[in-house]
């Protein structure tokens, strides 16, 4: 029998594909429902992946691309889609090829999974937490739970991550990695707000075809131009999250950020807007003037960085206080402090060191019989999907690798 731990997006397709193999599968979840988290991915809508080529989506994978290489071609998005038709869901593409059921409800990406892994024979158990794997001689033979042992010849661990604990996940695939021998690159939140010093006058602004650019050391980490959101804590939005998931394993204090409010105009042209603005509104305080390039709440605080006081008239502004301006709006600096916390992450970055899994059937290389999936293992991308995608294609290539002969 095989065992699945966990009944959220890469446990129900693990569950799924050891079916198919004509295994007898018992799914253990510990949540009163099946796919807790999934309910809320995607606003409540489920974006469950992105209508790309497999290439396409290895250069959104943040962490772990190499190690995926060979997933994202056997279970490619196209296949994820094809699997959810063929398995009663309707989708529909938007905005970014994102793919979302065209109901709008996550919660029937969760009943297209239930529904397979039922129709392939699969047993379902819900409120029941596991609480230990047991092995013998290298091999699994069983998963202990609250409720008691079932003995198994296949455990596969799809608990996901550290994001979202009220939905469950709650880190429990890595104390079963620990205690099978693996070691754990530590887990850190993803696709998450960051807080920043000295923006909260600017809380509720939002901003569109803005850029926003980072270094660390002499290296350029990222350079995206998007939308952008102050927040009373600091900068969230797309461009904000996916810069979380490039620096959320480094020292952010030594990470050097800024935003350019006007990333279509280089510095000359620019410069030439300043001037016209400047003559047309002479009279006008600089506050007023100001108006015309940024949204009110970021007014004062861009005049401050600049040394400008908001009450200068235009015609007075020296030289040398537009070239302040200048830069300011080029090179607006951001004081990174800390990244927000697991409750308000989309994904956990982090995870069982993938050098200890079989990329081609995600089993343990140390423990027989064991396998890892969706989030427990260090793997993380961009939004758009993405995360789904890798939970579906590694859930899929853990349960497609167990034979039958296990049976």
């Amino acid at each position: 029998m095989t065992v699945v731990i966990g009944g959220g997006a890469s446990g129900l397709m693990a569950a799924y594909a050891a079916a198919v193999n004509g295994n007898r599968v018992l799914i253990l979840e510990k949540n009163e429902k099946l796919g807790k988290k999934l309910y809320i991915t995607g606003k409540g809508r489920c974006n469950l992946t992105n209508d790309c080529l497999p290439e396409e989506f290895l250069q959104n994978v943040v962490h772990g691309a190499k190690f995926l290489t060979g997933t994202a071609y056997r279970f490619s998005p196209s296949e994820t889609m094809r699997f959810m038709e063929e398995h009663g869901l309707t989708i529909k593409v938007e905005r970014g090829n994102r793919v979302f059921p065209a109901s709008d409800h996550a919660s029937d990406v969760t009943a297209t999974l239930e529904r397979a892994c039922r129709g392939a024979g699969a047993e379902i158990l819900l409120n029941t937490p596991a609480i230990r794997i047991l092995a013998e001689n290298g091999r699994v033979v069983g998963v202990e739970t609250e409720k008691g042992k079932y003995a198994c010849d296949a455990a596969i661990v799809a608990t996901g991550g550290l994001s979202y604990p009220s939905t469950g996940s709650t880190g429990d695939g890595y104390a079963f990695a620990k205690s099978a021998g693996h070691s754990l690159t530590p887990c850190v939140p993803s696709l998450v707000g960051i807080e920043v010093e000295e923006v909260s006058a600017a809380q509720g602004v939002s901003l569109r075809n803005v850029r926003l650019t980072a270094q660390y050391g002499s290296k350029r980490i990222s350079s995206r131009q998007g939308e952008l959101l102050f927040t009373h804590y600091g900068i969230s939005g797309p461009l904000a999250l996916s810069l979380s998931a490039e620096i959320n394993r480094l020292p952010l204090k030594e990470v050097k950020a800024e935003l350019d409010f006007k990333p279509a105009l280089d510095g000359q042209t620019l410069d030439g807007r300043l001037l016209r603005d400047f003559a047309a509104r002479s009279n006008e305080q600089m506050k007023s003037v100001a108006r015309g390039l940024l949204p009110a709440s970021l007014v004062q605080l861009v005049l401050k960085r600049a040394g400008i006081s908001p009450q200068t008239r235009a015609n007075a502004v020296t030289k040398e206080e537009r070239a302040r301006l200048l830069t300011t709006l080029k090179h607006f600096r951001l004081n990174l402090v800390k990244l927000r916390g697991f409750d308000e992450a989309v994904i956990t970055s982090g995870g069982v060191t993938l050098s200890e899994i079989d990329p081609k059937t995600m089993e343990s290389r140390k423990i027989k019989g064991l396998y890892f999936c969706g989030e427990v293992l260090d793997l993380d991308a961009y939004t758009g999907g993405f995360n789904l995608q890798i939970a579906f294609s590694t859930g899929f290539m853990a349960g497609n690798s167990i034979k039958s002969s296990l049976a």
